[in-house]
């Protein structure tokens, strides 16, 4: 007999980790499961390498190409539909995908579910696919259902690139805007100005007040350019250094919530993807409380994770998913009325899908009208910011032209 770490969900959807003696993983995966648990991994006791032989490193986090993975599952999905082996689907499979990086994790799972692991703790011991697949795939295995399981994923995924598409092309051209903005002024400060300076110095003319503070900045800002350019750069390293602290993330999130008009946007959308991560994992037979952690990690917000977590102690209590919503004080009140009636009628999965539809709809028109304001006023200010840096230059040699005369 020996030790083993296990994790399992019981009727009621709470997690539990113990250890359990047996004589292998698998007997003790099948002594639980008859007894009506799910069971999440069963790992050897001190082990410190994966079933794959991957060392788990901490703060190591590797990305996975999404759109190349959602054409792995659309093969992988059809091969299984037609009445090919798990093991045989992932053989072809791993000889002919589009995306290289993937090969080296997809054999991996390959070697592990011919040593006997089942499919969702093969992906679960790579520590790189999403925690909503490998939860969907141990949904679909206990039920018996993994096509229909993973087709829902599929149909998820393919959602959710396409609303993270429509964000990104929308805020592509504002973005190019504002560089190339960024980069007209400062052309002007440390080229064009000083120029300028040179031609008045030599020609020892009175200038106007505007134009003394403009060639000041501009001096300045042509003798200093390196130290600038340095200083900025250190200062978006450390940036990107302080924002990777958990702590850091947190603060990020408040601020972005405060924000006026983007602050509600940003939750909305969050709230959109929330509800369409849970919807899919109770569709596909997951308990509300393991479907609540999972969309909760899903999200990659610490603030809204751990308003997340609140909410499921809550309903762990006896509370209602809908009341323990509106506690947190984050989640619109929309959101949660529609959540309350899906309760009620206990429809709540397909109301979930019609919460993440309306403010995905919601999130795109906000956006649109948004930015169709942003693109004027960057134009406004620009067209400011050069008729001062004008009049400033050519003040001066409009009065020394009346001198003249």
């Amino acid at each position: 007999m020996s030790d083993f770490l296990l994790k399992y969900a019981d009727a009621r959807g709470e997690v539990h980790s113990q250890t359990a003696q047996g004589t292998s993983a698998q007997e003790i995966r099948e002594r639980y499961t008859q007894q009506g648990f799910l069971v999440y991994s069963v790992k050897p006791k001190g082990a410190g390498l994966s079933l794959s032989g991957d060392i788990a490193l901490p703060g190591r986090r590797r990305k996975l190409n999404l759109e190349k993975f959602l054409i792995f599952n659309q093969q992988f999905v059809t091969l299984i539909r037609a009445g090919l082996p798990i093991l045989k689907a992932l053989d072809l499979l791993a000889e002919r995908l589009t995306d290289p990086k993937l090969t080296p994790y997809i054999n991996a799972v390959r070697e592990d579910v011919r040593k006997g692991a089942l499919l969702s703790e093969a992906f679960r011991q790579q520590r790189i696919f999403p925690k909503i697949y490998v939860t969907s795939v141990m949904a679909g295995e206990k039920s018996g259902s993994l096509v229909e399981v993973l087709e829902r994923f599929i149909v998820y995924q393919k959602l959710a690139l396409a609303v993270r598409k429509k964000v990104l092309v929308s805020l592509m051209y504002p973005s190019v805007l504002i560089v190339l903005v960024i980069l007209l002024m400062v052309f002007l400060v440390t080229y064009v100005v000083p120029s300028f300076a040179s031609l008045y110095s030599s020609m020892q003319a009175q200038l106007p007040t505007m134009t003394v503070y403009l060639i000041a900045i501009g001096t300045t800002a042509r003798t200093y350019v390196l130290v600038y350019a340095g200083g900025l750069l250190g200062a978006v390293l450390l940036f990107l250094w302080w924002r990777r602290r958990e702590g850091a993330q947190e603060t990020l999130d408040r601020i972005k919530i405060k924000v006026p008009v983007f602050g509600g946007i940003w939750i909305k959308y969050q709230v959109a993807q929330f509800s369409r991560v849970l919807s899919t994992l109770l569709t596909g037979g997951i308990p509300l409380m393991q479907g609540l952690e999972t969309a909760a990690d899903s999200l990659g917000t610490p603030l809204l994770r751990k308003t997340l977590e609140k909410a499921s102690r809550m309903v762990r209590e006896g509370q209602t998913l809908s009341s323990s919503l509106s506690s947190t004080g984050i989640f619109p009140g929309l959101a949660v009325d529609m959540v309350e009636v899906g309760e009620s009628t206990g429809a709540l999965p397909a109301m979930l899908t019609s919460v993440a539809e309306f403010y995905e709809d919601d999130v795109n028109t906000k956006m649109t009208a948004v930015l169709s304001l942003i693109e004027p006023a960057i134009m406004i200010f620009m067209g400011i910011f050069v008729a001062f840096v004008l009049i400033a230059l050519y003040l001066p040699i409009f009065s020394l032209a009346d001198t003249i005369r």
